[in-house]
């Protein structure tokens, strides 16, 4: 842990339960810094005297500029991917009020300090806990309910972009792991797509925490969207912030293969988004990536419908030609689905948030998100 006690100057925005600051450090406390090693030699960044600070106002309440905070600046002073953010962890002498006696005793960050207690769909406090505890749900079944699951956080506006292009009074449910960030307030993408009414209601599983409803596990949180929320289409992908070693099975993405196990064994149709590139200079990312290959090739058991984009030329043929390949070599029961894509990237241009992936906007990898929008049309085509 890297710690720093700084100022709050100023209050940069907000989004949902987030805010960020603007925090000063004292003079020549920023020099941290030690990133991880590309080659022999670890490279040094100091961390600026004046950092971004994010805090949770469930978590630290809303400051003032004077404040003293108390920071986590970690993944900052490594130069990790946090988006350039220092976290604020406490201001001691401008602490929340402790929160109303209520139910719930179901603790998420388990064992950290940040731990928090939460009321969670399943559990016996819940007002929602003989839905799930009895019934179709009690037997484990979703009844049918379309789920669309993808690896990367980027994937949700561009799935919600096809659903929505063909059926837009779709009520979806985002039920997010704990593969990258826990708390769901991290996600500017999640709060624009509910200020935009795209997204009916969130589920944060497992550690995760912060959504609409908290669930135990992703099981639950599925049986939840279903007899619960009761929303017509389900999409699991982890939160911000994936996590990659260069090795095939040391990646949070590969959740996903799991995630489409819990769709099946659930009785939900599940449906497989392909991570697709043309841009990515990385070559075992260009077409398929080899994420979704290990995934839903080695990971993923029961049966899964794989959503091919049918892109143009040459790289289109390559597309078409690796799902092929990634189908008939699976462990599980795959089924490829071709999907068009025109008419998808006007779909995609009347997104409500920003579309990035991996720092490349919409021009950048149209292949990317045309592959997700055209998962999101496929599960459309079962509602109409």
């Amino acid at each position: 842990m890297h710690w720093r006690v700084g100022t709050v100057t100023r209050r940069r925005g907000s989004w949902g339960d987030a805010i960020e600051y603007a925090v000063r450090l004292p003079p020549g406390d920023g020099a941290v810094a030690e990133v991880v090693p590309s080659g022999p030699v670890a490279e040094q960044v100091p961390v600026p005297e004046e950092v971004r600070a994010l805090g949770y106002r469930s978590l630290v309440g809303e400051l003032e500029a004077g404040d003293t905070v108390i920071l986590n600046v970690s993944a900052l002073a490594r130069g990790l991917g946090t988006g350039g953010y220092a976290f604020i962890v406490v201001a001691p002498d401008r602490l929340p009020a402790d929160p109303a006696p209520g139910p719930g005793h179901i603790v998420k960050a388990r064992y950290t300090p940040m731990q928090q207690m939460t009321l969670a769909v399943d559990e016996q406090e819940s007002p929602h806990h003989e839905a799930l505890a009895s019934g179709a749900a009690a037997e484990g079944d979703l009844q049918g309910l379309p789920v669309v699951v993808a690896d990367l956080h980027s994937a949700l506006a561009p799935i919600l972009c096809g659903l929505r292009d063909r059926a837009p009074g779709a009520r979806v449910a985002y039920v997010m792991t704990d593969g990258g960030a826990l708390p769901m307030a991290f996600s500017q993408n999640v709060a624009r797509l509910r200020e935009a009414g795209w997204l009916t209601s969130t589920v944060t599983v497992g550690q995760a925490f912060g959504g609409d409803h908290e669930a135990v596990t992703l099981h639950s949180g599925l049986l939840a969207a279903r007899h619960v929320l009761g929303v017509d289409v389900a999409v699991v992908i982890q939160g911000p912030g994936n996590v990659g070693t260069g090795t095939p099975f040391g990646y949070s993405g590969i959740a996903c293969g799991e995630a489409l196990n819990a769709v099946s064994v659930l009785g939900g149709h599940a449906y497989a988004a392909l991570r697709v590139s043309d841009a990515d200079p990385r070559p075992r990312h260009y077409g398929i990536s080899h994420h979704s290959v290990t995934a839903y090739g080695r990971i993923a058991l029961g049966r899964t419908t794989v959503v091919v984009p049918e892109l143009p030329g040459e790289f289109g043929s390559l597309v078409r030609a690796q799902a092929a390949e990634l189908v008939a070599g699976a462990r599980g029961d795959l089924t490829l689905q071709v999907e068009s894509v025109e008419g998808l990237r006007a779909a995609l241009e009347a997104s409500p948030v920003t579309l990035s992936t991996m720092g490349r906007r919409l021009d950048a990898d149209e292949a990317y998100f045309l592959a997700q929008a055209a998962a999101g049309r496929a599960v459309a085509r079962t509602l109409t």
